[in-house]
């Protein structure tokens, strides 16, 4: 009886040392499963432009005909031209010059344009860079005077909406002294108008979804280097 009361705490020190390992391992699972289930965090990426492509599609494609399309990827070798240190410096300029003239106008001309020009600067924004190479953008072209003002009024609803109602007023005040509203009567006097849709996903050959990847970002890049061709 005496041995057996000298080696109880030696047992409740053995006990508790087992306790804390094991809940020790339960909590570090835990922690894994918690962490796999959250997304990470992406702060770089803002709210305006979370693109949905961590969403799974309704019909998820197949590796199989994913890796039947990557057999059909032809190989486009890329062969780029060398400039001297003098020639870089001077193109480098030239092309600074030419986009420092650009400006975010609202006053536009109706001096005709030459369709193949439209065409030529859309052919240029589709060469900008994607998630995945998978393009997500669409251009269209509008040229009828009636299409063109209907969509100026669903432009203008929905601007005068944000100038009431979405915008901050902080937003608002740093816009006056721009001079802007809701009203966009260029959009009836530009000869052309383009108009830039973002496509969420896409379709594979036997008709599933196929995920474009950073579609809303891939987009953005693809109208930077549509104003730097319209410039």
């Amino acid at each position: 009886m005496a041995l057996f009361s000298s080696l109880t705490p030696v047992f409740i020190a053995i006990i508790c040392v087992l306790i804390g390992v094991i809940m020790k391992k339960t909590n570090g699972e835990k922690e894994k499963r918690d962490t796999k289930s959250k997304h990470p965090s992406r702060p770089w990426v803002d709210e305006d432009l979370k693109d949905g492509t961590e969403h799974p599609l309704e019909e998820e494609e197949g590796e199989e005909e994913w890796q039947r399309l990557e057999e059909n990827v032809a190989h486009v070798p890329f062969t780029g031209e060398r400039y001297s240190e003098a020639e870089m410096i001077e193109r480098s300029r030239t092309f600074y010059e030419l986009l420092n003239k650009r400006r975010s106008v609202r006053f536009l001309s109706d001096e005709p344009v030459p369709r193949e020009v439209i065409d030529n600067v859309i052919r240029t924004a589709g060469t900008s860079p994607s998630g995945a190479h998978t393009e997500p953008w669409t251009f269209v072209v509008v040229q009828d005077p009636y299409l063109k003002h209907k969509i100026r009024e669903i432009v203008e609803e929905e601007e005068e909406i944000n100038y009431k109602k979405r915008m901050g007023d902080r937003w608002v005040n740093d816009l006056k002294r721009l001079r802007t509203n809701w009203i966009k009567e260029y959009l009836d006097t530009a000869p052309y108008l383009i108009l830039i849709f973002k496509q969420v996903y896409g379709r594979l050959p036997n008709g599933k979804k196929k995920t474009h990847y950073y579609n809303e970002i891939s987009v953005s890049i693809a109208c930077g280097i549509l104003l730097a061709a319209l410039q």
